[in-house]
């Protein structure tokens, strides 16, 4: 029997894969110590007063980029000889170390073109990945202790695993090509709280730089009493542009209304600036507001959380529109606590302290800031939201159904109109002549008056009987008698009131040849003339009475009324026989005929 068993290579193979992995984090962390080594030794060169040698500039650029991922520095070299501690970000110098372990984190899951190698699982790639990098921290924080710049160890034990961490997951998820929850309102509210992030911090970035352009001067004063030299002002430069985050953070927040501390007994918000802030001279800082009561100018900061929200909500409420009211209110609060969240981390990495005493605390307070977002989502994002909703599910008028307007009379009589001439034209009857006027009067359909037909029709075709001397034709003034009709107009010569009968018929069929009333025989008429009850019971047209005719072809039955005579008659003595009485109707099976005399 051949046991399937795992070949050596392959686990080899994994074991490899988790190695290099570690060996990738490693150079993540390698590579952004190596960068700032070299902005810090091109410095310390170029600086025509160095305080120090190489291993000062070293443990400077340690410091920096310990600091870079959220840890405190301690100066340790104050005038008053306390230790104060530096807790500022600069946010740009974040994004160096964030991006090479997520481009770590990201080449660990994608191979690109070579698929025979193993890859790790997505959790053991970040636990790899961020394992190898604090390696690599953890040394360059035992490092900075000697320098004159020393880590905080309790940020340095908590920020900076929380930032690798993070940035590792990142780098997964985007290998993983960035998959978002499986709800569609939870991605909905992703989307909508990162929109609503960035144009926070696009907004706070504007006001903050139309601030700073508005107090130019005063910004390149204090610029120019910072540095007299061109590798100082370098450098002054450079620390300029590692904090134009911040700057932007931080006019975010003052438009939200909490705004931020400068110091521990001053507040600047859009209301006004109160205390006396402690500002150390920086370029950065000239754009701060002038003491007092706010304008209109500060106020219109404001636009910048009311954009933000506005923003959220059309994201939501475009997506919304098959979803119900409460699912889209969910959304627009999930989204507007994502934005809170958001801002509340930022607001936290970008303020810190500067110093002890009146220098603790600088920037935005991070609670204050997050709840500020998340309540300008919910009063401004989520009616919002409901709206555009409720909009876009309204249907337009040109879609809407019509009303159909109910037919008038002369639309109703001129279909009545129409069906009765299709009857006609079905059982062969002349076509109905139909009035109107061209006013829209309703079309009403007139009977033409019967015609009788010549006389010569009898009830035997060979001998000429029936041939009624007498009878009568109609025309449009009334009855005309013609030679040879009998009194009862409006037949043909030799037939009878009821029509529809055979040669040699008359109005009560059943009787004997040589009997009648008045009523000859001949071709069939149509049955579309109003009748009376007749002699027998039986039915006459309304025509002006005459004596009664006896044919040859008509017997009187039973009662004296007429009788019909030959294969049509009645076997019933019937007064209202009709011939097609007793014909069987399309469902029925036809009877068998009637037994003949």
């Amino acid at each position: 029997m051949t046991h399937v068993t795992e070949h050596p290579l392959v686990q080899g193979g994994r074991s490899a894969a988790l190695a290099t992995a570690c060996v990738r984090g490693g150079v993540a962390a390698g590579l952004g110590l190596g960068a700032l080594a070299v902005l810090v030794i091109a410095a310390w060169i170029s600086s025509p007063y160095p305080d120090g040698g190489p291993v000062g500039a070293l443990h400077v650029a340690a410091g920096i980029w310990l600091l870079a991922h959220g840890a405190d520095l301690v100066r340790t070299d104050t005038l008053s000889g306390l230790h104060a501690p530096v807790g500022i970000v600069p946010l740009l110098l974040v994004a160096l170390p964030v991006w090479l372990v997520h481009r770590a984190a990201r080449d660990t899951l994608d191979p690109g073109g070579d698929t025979s190698r193993p890859r790790p699982s997505p959790g053991v790639a970040v636990a790899a990945v961020a394992g190898g990098y604090l390696l690599v921290a953890a040394g360059v924080v035992v490092y900075s202790e000697s320098g004159p710049l020393p880590a905080d160890l309790v940020t340095a034990g908590i920020w900076l695993p929380a930032v690798v961490v993070c940035a590792a997951a990142a780098g997964v998820w985007t290998a993983l090509g960035r998959p978002l929850p499986g709800r569609r309102q939870a991605a909905v509210a992703l989307r909508a709280a990162g929109l609503g992030t960035l144009t926070l911090l696009g907004g706070g970035a504007v006001a903050a730089a139309v601030s700073l352009a508005w107090h130019a001067g005063r910004a390149q004063a204090s610029f120019d009493g910072l540095a007299g030299e061109w590798s100082g002002r370098v450098t002054v430069l450079l620390l300029v542009l590692a904090l134009l985050p911040n700057m932007a953070v931080w006019g975010a927040a003052y438009g939200l209304g909490p705004g931020f501390t400068l110091g521990t007994g001053a507040l600047a918000t859009p209301l006004g600036l109160v205390g006396d802030p402690t500002v150390p001279p920086f370029p950065l800082l000239a754009a701060l507001p002038a003491e007092g009561r706010g304008t209109w100018v500060h106020w219109a900061t404001a636009a910048v959380p009311l954009a933000a929200a506005l923003g959220m909500g059309l994201r939501v409420g475009r997506a919304a529109r098959p979803w119900t009211a409460r699912d889209a209110a969910l959304t627009a609060l999930g989204a507007a606590w994502g934005c809170g969240a958001a801002v509340a981390v930022l607001a936290g990495a970008a303020g810190g302290p500067l110093g002890t005493g009146r220098l603790s605390g600088f920037g935005p307070v991070w609670w204050q800031a997050g709840a500020a977002a998340v309540l300008w989502g919910a009063c401004v994002a989520l009616p919002v939201a409901l709206g555009v909703r409720a909009w876009g599910r309204r249907i337009p008028r040109s879609q809407r159904p019509r009303r159909v307007p109910a037919p008038g009379p002369g639309r109703v009589a001129a279909a009545v109109a129409a069906a009765v001439g299709a009857v006609g034209a079905v059982f062969g009857r002349p076509a109905a002549a139909s009035s109107g006027s061209a006013e829209g009067r309703p079309e009403v359909v007139t009977p033409q008056a019967p015609t009788l037909l010549e006389p010569g029709g009898g009830g035997d075709s060979d001998s000429g009987k029936g041939q009624v001397p007498g009878a009568e034709r109609f025309s449009d003034s009334g009855p005309v008698t013609a030679p040879g009709t009998g009194p009862d107009t409006g037949h043909a010569p030799g037939t009878g009131p009821d029509t529809e009968h055979a040669p040699g018929t008359g109005p009560d069929r059943g009787r004997a040849p040589g009997t009648g009333n008045g009523l000859g025989t001949g071709p069939a008429t149509g049955k579309d003339r109003a009748t009376t009850t007749g002699p027998g019971g039986r039915t006459a047209a309304e025509t002006p009475a005459g004596p009664p005719y006896t044919g040859p072809d008509v017997s009187t039955g039973p009662g004296g009324g007429p009788h019909l005579a030959g294969p049509l008659a009645d076997p019933f003595d019937d007064p209202g026989y009709e011939p097609y009485d007793y014909l069987p109707a399309a469902w029925e099976p036809s009877a068998p005929p009637p037994p003949s005399d």
